[in-house]
Formats: structure tokens, C-alpha cells, sequence
């Protein structure tokens, strides 16, 4: 099934107001309903050879196995949709890759990057993250945070050491406990969850939350809504007028039809029986 009919997707970037250059990467395949953002870490470009390597790898690979697999269907080792085992083997790969560019140039060396991921099918959208890359959703025009941080700052909201408050003014916002690239092996955080028409999805890396407040978001994206390039754009200008003083890079994916899987002919002929 090709989803870009069941889909809308825009995304925009910008290096901010402070870096020299943007280390973020996008990568986006509407027809199977993926995308892939990256906010690379390291060295002078290495950053944005980490994000590249793996919005690059991630986005060729699934686009590569769902030609031969249904990511619906239900992974018999694990009782899950198969998008979840899917997800994971293809994460690995890209991390395995990163590393190993890492520890053989030494222009690369100490390289990685936070990575969040949607791909949607089955009128499901599962979620991959690593590090502090977010996933929002705005359903019936409340704003929700999806994804949880790989960070300092958020094991230390956890444990009541810190507020969320007194987070947003922490100097420590950057430090994140899990990222792909910077060991052999990681484990991204994968969740499913049910998509309905009109939702919206904000992919984001932390240089736009760090800059813009939640609620601000959430008021730009209901504003905006018919109008998802315009909001994408705004949410960017925003960041850059608090200060931008990281690289932005936002993707927003809006529900605009159901869009459940397609029966294989075995299915069909099953179903004929039951």
C-alpha cells in the first residue's frame, strides 16, 4: 500500500543562529510511511557523517524489507508487529556501521548521533528512539511527548533530584546517556501505538524543545494545522528567534485517512473458511 495518500508529510532544518553547520539529517519515505531524523554528535563534520550514515541506512533498509515483508503481521518469537523486530535489526545495523567508521578514520573518531524514527502501517505508528531526538503527538489538540530521554536531565527528573522546571534552565541539557554509534552495541527504545485521523506527529531534534516551550508548540501546531509546511517552517523561525543556539530540525506527520493493511491472498483465502 502506498501511504502517501493516507499521509502528509513536511519537515524543515536550519543550522540555528550559533553553529557553523547543521549535523542534523532527515530522511523520509512517504510511500511506506517512514521518517527518520538524526542530530548528529562529534568532531568538526563527524556529527553530520554519524546522522547522515544512519537516516541514510535506515531509510534504505526498511524500504528494502518491506518490499518483501509485511510489517504488520505479528512476529512469531515475540507476539509482536514484526515493524518492532524490524526496526531494531535495522537500528543495529546503522550503530554497527557508525562505530566502525568511528574507530577505523580518525577524522571520525568519538562520532554519534540521537535518532528518532516513525514508520506507520496497519493504522499503527511504531516509534524508535535513542538518546534525546523527541516524537510528539498532537491528538484533539492536546500536545503529548511520546518518547522519553536518553539523558542526564531526565534520569535526574526521575528521581525527583530535579524539576522539570529546573531542567529547562540546567547547562547539562546535552548530555545524553544513550546514543547510536558511540558503542558496539545499543538498544533503541521501540514502542507501537494506535494512529488516528487527525493526528499529528512532531519528530524533532532537542534544538528546537530546548529553545521553544511545549505549550508553544502545541498552539502552533493546532494554529497550523491545515497548513503543515507553514507550521514546520514556524516552528523552526521560533527556535531561531529564542535563540537557535543548536541546529533545528523538525518532521510533522499528519493522519489524513486511515490506512489498514492490505490482506495477502492467503489471508484472503483463509478467510473464506472461518
Amino acid at each position: 500500500m502506498d501511504l502517501s495518500t493516507a499521509i502528509e508529510i513536511a519537515k524543515a532544518t536550519h543550522t540555528g543562529m550559533v553553529r557553523s553547520h547543521n549535523e542534523d539529517s532527515i530522511a523520509l519515505e512517504p510511500e511506506i510511511g517512514l521518517a527518520v531524523l538524526a542530530d548528529g554528535m562529534g568532531g568538526y563534520n563527524a556529527g553530520e557523517v554519524a546522522s547522515g550514515i544512519a537516516t541514510a541506512l535506515i531509510a534504505n533498509e526498511t524500504k528494502e524489507a518491506i518490499s518483501r515483508l509485511d510489517p504488520h503481521t505479528v512476529d512469531r518469537a515475540t507476539g509482536r508487529m514484526l515493524a518492532t523486530r524490524l526496526m531494531a535489526e535495522i537500528i543495529s545495523r546503522a550503530n554497527a556501521s557508525i562505530y566502525q567508521s568511528a574507530n577505523s578514520q580518525p577524522q571520525y573518531a568519538g562520532m554519534g548521533t540521537t535518532l528518532v524514527a516513525a514508520l506507520f502501517c496497519d493504522n499503527r505508528v511504531t516509534v524508535s528512539h535513542i538518546g534525546d531526538s523527541r516524537c510528539y503527538r498532537l491528538r484533539d489538540q492536546q500536545l503529548e511527548q511520546i518518547t522519553r530521554d536518553h539523558s542526564l536531565l531526565q534520569e535526574q527528573i526521575d528521581s525527583g533530584l530535579l524539576t522539570r522546571e529546573a531542567a529547562r534552565r540546567s547547562q547539562n541539557k546535552n548530555l545524553v546517556t544513550r546514543a547510536l554509534g558511540i558503542e558496539p552495541e545499543v538498544e533503541p527504545e521501540i514502542h507501537t501505538y494506535e494512529a488516528q485521523e487527525g493526528d499529528i506527529y512532531l519528530l524533532c531534534s532537542d534544538g528546537l524543545n530546548d529553545m521553544v516551550e511545549d505549550a508553544d508548540i502545541e498552539l502552533t501546531l493546532t494554529s497550523l494545522s491545515a497548513n503543515l509546511p507553514l507550521a514546520a517552517e514556524q516552528l523552526v523561525q521560533m527556535a531561531n528567534d529564542a535563540g537557535g543556539r543548536d541546529n533545528i530540525s523538525v518532521i510533522l506527520i499528519k493522519i489524513r485517512k486511515a490506512f489498514p493493511a492490505e490482506e495477502g491472498w492467503v489471508s484472503r483465502v483463509l478467510s473464506w473458511f472461518k
